[in-house]
């Protein structure tokens, strides 16, 4: 199963940039996995928040698909210690079928009820919370490092 880091906005922080890369490259060993990044609008001086949300919302729900399991990065989701986060990694991945696993980070204001709605499951990576930039790279670690303990690898110790 393929798996794909849906981001709102271009990473423009430049650690944040360089350690997505680099989880991403390490990522590539275990499994084909890509970000795609959906242009942060324009203009939003004179739009409220909700409006802002909605239409991020829209642009996230064109890019996934019917078939896809979607987790939404959210601070009010599920919390998971790394090895628990390995095995429901595992439990996703192996549904198999046509579509892809999809993890979201939304923009800075969150998500629409829309995107709430469609999603499969929420994911918290803390009770904190993260700027939306600062969250893809520590997804990104968490995720590399799910696939070294579902291999038994020794990046992880517990």
């Amino acid at each position: 199963m393929k798996i794909r880091l849906v981001t709102v906005g271009k990473t423009d922080v430049r650690w944040v940039a360089e350690g997505l890369d680099q989880y991403m490259s390490r990522l590539v060993h275990y499994a084909p996995v890509t970000v795609q990044t959906i242009p942060q609008l324009k203009d939003t001086a004179s739009l409220g928040v909700p409006e802002i949300k909605r239409r991020e919302g829209l642009r996230i729900l064109e890019a996934v698909t019917p078939a896809d399991t979607v987790v939404l990065l959210d601070e009010r989701g599920k919390e998971y210690r790394s090895v628990e986060f390995a095995a429901r990694l595992e439990s996703w991945l192996s549904r198999g079928g046509n579509g892809s696993l999809v993890f979201v980070i939304g923009g800075a204001y969150g998500f629409s009820e829309e995107v709430y709605s469609r999603a499969d499951s929420m994911l918290a990576l803390s009770k904190m919370t993260f700027s939306h930039q600062e969250v893809r790279v520590l997804f990104a670690e968490q995720l590399y490092r799910a696939f070294t303990i579902l291999r038994g690898e020794p990046y992880h110790n517990e």
